[in-house]
């Protein structure tokens, strides 16, 4: 059995607006925007974990809390069994050295005055890696790990391009050797036959160093090809979350089957059978009642509009979170 390595259960995370004068004279209240609503996920030892989901569903929030940048406003992230924000443990810097994340835009995450060996100096010394003395050498290996050239140590951000930038973030992500990297839409700024060679390389890190990877992404194709399982995330919820190929070839959720039919095929005889969603994305101030997606959704019923459906397993296939899955999945 899998050693789940890190676990988020039933975690929320709503961001309250300040009131306006208007809200104040009118007496309103002041408004939340509910980011996350009771996100639950396991990472195994080992593998990699898809997220995908439309912009503003929740994806790269929830990658932000699993690295403590943004607290929960109930719930837990549990890494190997202790709740990372609970008591002592939120002042324990070991886990923000095992739990590493890479963001979208190296060049806003990279200190555009500090050259590369600055940069992965500084995480070295920051968790006490190496000795001073050996510090130079571990550079080294870095630059090497991600086929850079030595002479990149003395070169500043802006003087690479942004596939090689993406490298230096994954080198200063290694610095600290963690156990799980959060790639939160790592190779999306990137040109297509950039992001191959980026992605290649992290499976090759991964297998070489044993990662566990969280994998934030909008391609669907790059999180089929990269994902061991997929979660399907919609306005902060889970709706479906299983292995990779079962769910690309027969996914159970509307809303997946939506997601994944819109997506552009390589096979010239595919002529598409996407399903168009009706309507638009649901604004997080305004999480519609009972399932999130009942508004967009054809198979939607009475129940849908007021009984919020929970992940359950069906035979064959991942965990679901609809009330009318089986029949879906029968006239599929």
């Amino acid at each position: 059995m899998s050693e789940t390595v890190l676990e988020v259960d039933n975690v929320t995370l709503a961001f309250p607006i300040s009131r306006s004068l208007m809200d104040v004279v009118h007496r309103r209240p002041g408004k939340v925007v509910r980011a996350l609503n009771g996100v639950s996920l396991a990472l195994q030892r080992g593998e990699t974990l898809g997220v995908v989901g439309e912009s503003g569903c929740g994806k790269s929030t929830l990658a932000r809390s699993i690295v403590r940048l943004y607290p929960p406003t109930s719930g837990h992230v549990r890494h190997h069994g202790q709740d990372v924000f609970g008591g002592e443990a939120k002042k324990d810097r070991d886990y923000n050295r095992r739990v590493q994340m890479m963001f979208q835009d190296p060049f806003s995450s990279l200190n555009p005055r500090m050259t590369t060996g600055q940069i992965l100096s500084e995480a070295l010394r920051v968790h006490e890696m190496r000795p001073e003395a050996e510090i130079p050498a571990r550079v080294a290996e870095l630059l090497d790990l991600v086929r850079l050239p030595q002479d990149a140590a003395e070169k500043l951000p802006h003087e690479f391009s942004g596939g090689q930038r993406q490298r230096i973030a994954i080198a200063r992500a290694l610095a600290v050797e963690p156990e799980v990297l959060i790639a939160d839409e790592l190779v999306s700024a990137l040109d297509v036959s950039v992001q191959a060679q980026v992605v290649n390389l992290l499976l090759e890190l991964q297998d070489r160093l044993g990662l566990t990877i969280l994998f934030v992404a909008h391609d669907l194709r790059l999180v089929r090809h990269v994902s061991n399982r997929v979660a399907v995330i919609y306005l902060g919820r889970i709706v479906e979350i299983g292995d990779s190929e079962t769910l690309f070839s027969n996914p159970s959720h509307p809303y997946s089957q939506a997601l994944l039919s819109a997506a552009p095929s390589l096979d010239p005889d595919d002529k598409g059978q996407a399903q168009h969603l009706s309507g638009e994305l649901p604004s997080p101030l305004n999480v519609p009642p009972g399932c999130a997606f009942h508004q967009r959704c054809r198979f939607a019923s009475a129940r849908c509009k007021s009984d919020i459906p929970t992940l359950r397993s069906l035979p064959n296939r991942g965990e679901v979170a609809c009330h009318h899955a089986e029949e879906i999945s029968e006239n599929a």
